[in-house]
Parts: C-alpha cells; sequence; structure tokens
C-alpha cells in the first residue's frame, strides 16, 4: 500500500445547520454562511428539471439514491486510501454486488490516478470565506502532478462532457479561496477526478482564476435572492 505524506495545517471547526432545507455553516465569527452546493444550486436547473419531468419523479429519485450511494462509498475508500488506513473492503463487501462494485470501481481510481497524488494538507474539512460569505465541506487538497489543488471525487453512469462541470470548476475555486484566506497558502488548481461504471477515469485540470468571475456572480445572484443580512443569514428565510 502506498504510503501518503501529510502537512499538517490548522483550520476551524465548523458546526452546520439546516434553515430551511439550505445547509449553513457556523464560522468562529458565529456568521451563518451557505454552503457553496447551495449557492451553486440555483445555477442551470432547467435541464434537470426538465430530465425530472421527462422520467417522473420515482425514477428520478432512484437513480439519485443511487448515484449518491455509489459516490459516497467511492469516496470514503478514497480517503481511507489517502489517510493510509488499511482496510477489509473486499473481505466485507464479496457479497454485497453493488458494494463490490464501488470497490472494483476504487480499485480502478486508486491504480490510474491516485498515484499522481502527494503532500496531503487536507481530507473532508469544513472551510469558509468571510471575502465571499460562503463555506463548505472539500475531498482533498493536495498535490496533484506536483501542483497544490483542489481535488473532487466523482462517480459517474458513464462519461462526463467537460462542459457539465462547470459549477464543480467553481465549487473548487471557492474551495481554494477559501482555503488561501484560511491559511496563506496559495492554491491555484482544480482538479475533477471522475471514474464511470465501465471502469472509464476522467481526469479534468482547470486554473481557478478562470471561474472566479462565475463564483462572484453567483454569490451575487444568491444574496440578491435570499435578501442576506450582513451574518449571511436570509431575510426571507
Amino acid at each position: 500500500m502506498s504510503r501518503f505524506n501529510h502537512v499538517p495545517v490548522k483550520l476551524p471547526k465548523l458546526e452546520t445547520t439546516t434553515i430551511n432545507r439550505k445547509r449553513f455553516y457556523i464560522t468562529p465569527q458565529e456568521n451563518y454562511y451557505p454552503s457553496i452546493t447551495t449557492v451553486l444550486s440555483i445555477r442551470k436547473k432547467e435541464g434537470l428539471i426538465k430530465w425530472r419531468e421527462r422520467v417522473g419523479d420515482k425514477v428520478a429519485n432512484y437513480v439519485a439514491a443511487r448515484a449518491a450511494a455509489r459516490g459516497t462509498s467511492i469516496h470514503h475508500m478514497c480517503e481511507d486510501y489517502l489517510n493510509n488506513v488499511e482496510n477489509d473492503w473486499p473481505d466485507k463487501w464479496a457479497e454485497h454486488e453493488k458494494k463490490f462494485l464501488h470497490y472494483a470501481l476504487f480499485r480502478v481510481f486508486r491504480d490510474k490516478v491516485l498515484s499522481n497524488i502527494s503532500d496531503i494538507y487536507a481530507q473532508e474539512c469544513g472551510l469558509y470565506s468571510n471575502k465571499y460569505k460562503v463555506a463548505g465541506r472539500v475531498d482533498c487538497i493536495a498535490k496533484y502532478k506536483g501542483v497544490l489543488s483542489i481535488i473532487d471525487f466523482k462517480t459517474s453512469t458513464k462519461e462526463r462532457s467537460d462542459a457539465w462541470n462547470e459549477n464543480y470548476y467553481i465549487q473548487g475555486s471557492a474551495y481554494a479561496e477559501m482555503f488561501t484566506e484560511l491559511t496563506g497558502i496559495d492554491v491555484s488548481q482544480v482538479v475533477i477526478l471522475v471514474v464511470t461504471e465501465d471502469g472509464t477515469v476522467q481526469e479534468f485540470i482547470k486554473e481557478k482564476g478562470d471561474f472566479l468571475d462565475a463564483l462572484k456572480d453567483s454569490v451575487a445572484e444568491w444574496n440578491k435572492q435570499n435578501e442576506t443580512n450582513d451574518t449571511g443569514i436570509p431575510r426571507n428565510i
């Protein structure tokens, strides 16, 4: 098993709360900042709405739940592996067909791209920005092919078009800004790693600076729609 170097970084622990079905993070200054995924959820919803109308709620809910379970399982495996945690996934899940598929897909991830990761600064940690008044939980901050990056692990039924990933790039850029604001350590690169159910691995690498205008616009639109006050809590909730 590979042994990954971890770089100690001091980051605040954040509590979360749900207000009107929207997730907020409570900062050490007791500000309530919406999660970046909540903020970005208002962007480009037409396609999702039309798909749900076409297939119906029952099918849409099944597909969403299946995708969430797959993503959560594989993400946990990646996290353990990068944390140098030994595990018994094959023995534990060998008789569970769906879980065994998840393990098989993780192995593809491990063999094809996780070796590109080094010097891990954070995994599954809360971040926030007083500049943008947003917060969130990042998958991984580490060097990818030698460049300090925000790294996000994704699963998909089929290969993703780059055009589908814009929200992921904006989200990753937000995490990069948050991390730099909290630590003074610059992160300029966003990496999205995708494994599909047929074993294909996709690697998308972008520069944070290309998505900061979209981040600012998204935050401004969220604030406008929700009439947020200075502490980040929407006045209309």
